[in-house]
């Protein structure tokens, strides 16, 4: 060919890339192209990926029991997996056999951690930068202090993970060996990745009701729980306090330290004083069943060791209020955050006060931040309402169980008042897309469905993250 002319498209080279031809071309393309999606679209569809594969494998009959699980079911479980909601229309432990429960623990993993969380460990352990994409990923993933570097947060995500989760699993071994369980290895690995990724899937068909006497694993279970839904930000602040790598911890670990413990013991008494259905239990299990409850939906694991179908109809408000209010950012638990609620309670406060600003502890919160908190917060309600409205319109059950099943949903809870089995074939598909969203967030899904670009308010303070 001679110097200087024109190049058709079919004959175009390039000695920087391969030459690739039909799907595989096509392929190389279409994942060129996601690099330059907005973030937002990235996570909806990573964890659209993985549903999809979760979904497809547990539709093998290798991993399934007896006549087998429908294709709905199995993409309902899958969603509730990897969203580490624990709503399930079967039964895990009659329905899917030890692979089947495998893929279930995986998807519950992945989804605890955070999309793309693992890939990115991987990269950092071979001392590689992440690339931009992965860096714009991970700040929609996890809303941070902008005194945390992502690298290191990322790696300490996967590190405190692994420790804390083989931990539960050693301490729960001997609980459930001790009570008679079958397979206790494999219980206690199972539930301790569910415990600490608040997924509340477990193995049990009455959840942990029998267990509701037992201290131990009322208490291991609690740990695994809160370490998760506090969030990866207190505990990397603990750590880098400990070590002498900060002065003091960030005002955002301050408030999600205060809003958790006020929450714990608010919502303990109140259960423990009000909730007729645990009167008769002695004050010491009376006590445990009212602190394991509150635990359980505040930060969204979802167990219970008491039968929720059976509480008063003041229980469930209350529960659906811990449920709406959920864990903390950047934890495994969903909701809309401790530290939107707390911004929320801070302007109520300021408004009530005359003052033009939000603070906590003498800091002002930046009015971006603010607006985003509100933001999140009116997303969520918007979802929720809809939610219910749908519900109501495809299920005869009574309104009490379909607006906590859907705040279960949303929540990435797991709670149920003994509906989600009966669910009809629309009822299963809205609550699969409730906890759809809970997972990836309302605001993230709404910024990728109307392609909005969410820009990261400016920073005002370093050691905030609302």
């Amino acid at each position: 060919m001679a110097t200087g002319a024109p190049v058709s498209p079919g004959h175009e080279t390039s000695s920087r890339a391969p030459r690739f031809r039909g799907p595989l071309a096509q392929l190389v393309v279409l994942l060129r192209g996601l690099r330059h999606l907005h973030p937002a679209k990235l996570v909806f569809l990573g964890y659209l990926s993985y549903v999809l594969v979760g979904w497809a494998v547990l539709c093998l009959p290798s991993a399934q029991k007896g006549p087998g699980v429908s294709p709905l079911d199995n993409i309902f479980v899958a969603t509730s997996a990897l969203s580490t909601t624990g709503l399930a229309t079967v039964s895990v432990s009659d329905s899917y056999n030890w692979f089947g429960q495998t893929v279930v623990m995986i998807l519950i993993q992945l989804g605890g951690v955070g999309y793309m969380t693992l890939g990115s460990f991987l990269i950092l352990a071979r001392k590689t930068e992440l690339s931009p994409v992965r860096t714009a990923i991970g700040q929609t993933v996890f809303s941070l202090p902008a005194s945390f570097h992502l690298g290191e947060f990322i790696q300490g995500v996967i590190y405190f993970t692994l420790a804390i989760e083989a931990a539960g699993a050693a301490a729960l071994y001997f609980v459930f060996r001790a009570a008679g369980v079958e397979t206790p290895l494999w219980s206690a690995v199972f539930h301790s990745v569910s415990a600490f990724c608040t997924a509340g899937f477990g193995l049990y068909n009455d959840n942990f009701e029998r267990f509701a006497g037992n201290f131990w694993l009322n208490a291991i279970i609690a740990a695994l729980s809160y370490l998760g839904a506090m969030g990866f930000i207190v505990c990397l602040d603990v750590y880098r306090v400990v070590r002498g790598k900060s002065a003091g911890m960030t005002l955002t670990s301050k408030i999600i330290l205060t809003a958790t413990l006020w929450m714990a013991v608010i919502g303990t008494g109140l259960l423990f004083i009000d909730e007729p259905s645990i009167r008769d239990l002695s004050p010491e299990n009376r006590l445990l069943a009212a602190f394991f409850q509150c635990m359980s939906a505040m930060t969204t694991v979802g167990f219970n060791s008491i039968s929720i179908a059976g509480l008063s109809k003041a229980s469930v408000l209350l529960l659906v209020v811990l449920m709406v209010i959920g864990s903390s950012p950047s934890g495994t638990g969903g909701g809309v955050k401790v530290t939107t609620i707390s911004a929320m309670m801070g302007v109520m406060r300021s408004a009530i006060r005359g003052e033009k600003e939000v603070r906590f502890w003498d800091r002002a919160i930046p009015y971006e931040r603010v607006t985003l908190a509100f933001a999140s917060l009116g997303f969520y309600l918007t979802a929720f309402v809809i939610g219910v409205y749908l519900l109501e319109l495809t299920e005869s059950t009574p309104f009490d169980k379909n607006l906590f099943e859907v705040a279960s949903a949303l929540g990435t809870v797991g709670l149920s008042m003994g509906i989600t089995a009966t669910l009809s074939v629309l009822g299963k598909v809205i609550i699969t897309l409730m906890m759809f969203c809970g997972r990836v967030g309302p605001l993230t899904l709404g910024s990728a469905i109307l392609g909005r670009v969410l820009s990261r308010p400016a920073v005002q303070d370093r050691d905030i993250a609302i």
